[in-house]
């Protein structure tokens, strides 16, 4: 997975897997967002993105591809 934090994410759920296991010291409610997302193949509202971009860079992970859409 180290190699794959070198880039940018390609879905949402490859993002918030790699934010729940990388360590951060998260929030429970940015946990508890980040479960839900990580096993939910729905497109995410621009909200959920826009806060997901948020908690990717405060924990110095790369952005999301195209806005990392699975679909």
């Amino acid at each position: 997975m180290a190699e794959n934090l070198l880039q940018a994410f390609a879905s949402h759920r490859d993002a918030a897997m790699a934010l729940l296991t990388s360590g951060a010291a998260l929030r429970p409610k940015e946990g508890q967002f980040l479960g839900g997302i990580s096993f939910d193949a729905n497109p995410l509202t621009e909200k959920q993105s826009n806060w997901l971009t948020i908690l990717l860079a405060r924990h110095g992970l790369p952005p999301l591809h195209d806005g990392g859409d699975d679909a």
